[in-house]
């Protein structure tokens, strides 16, 4: 019982999603998930990346004063937000170069057709 409200309650939240995103084709579904993923979910992973490293800032610098092993697990959580952080931005940067260099999407191409042979004062 718990698990249908549950996916009923999600497909109600995300059914706004689906009729405002304007899909007609395919190509329009993977622009709608790559910027909802560049919009919502990279934001999210780098906050929850900073909150981690925060907290084992507080844990180092704050309770652990005077106990080691708070300090200890401390600096594995900081450790590990660093560690998120330069995958993030890591993965961010190939992707980025990715899709700069493909072009996907990109229809700016040439506009004219070049013809043959050498064209002299046409």
């Amino acid at each position: 019982m718990k698990k249908a409200l549950v996916l009923t309650t999600g497909a109600t939240l995300a059914l706004p999603l689906v009729s405002l995103a304007a899909i007609s084709n395919v190509s329009d579904v993977g622009t709608f998930i790559i910027s909802t993923i560049n919009n919502v979910l990279v934001p999210v992973l780098f906050a929850v990346a900073f909150i981690v490293f925060l907290w084992g800032a507080f844990d180092v610098f704050i309770l652990g004063a005077h106990d080691e092993k708070v300090k200890e697990n401390g600096k594995n959580l900081m450790l590990w937000g660093l560690i998120g952080f330069f995958v993030m931005v890591s993965i961010w940067g190939l992707v980025n170069i990715l899709t700069g260099t493909v072009n996907f999407g990109n229809s700016t191409g040439p506009t004219t057709v070049p013809g043959t042979g050498v064209q002299v004062g046409q």
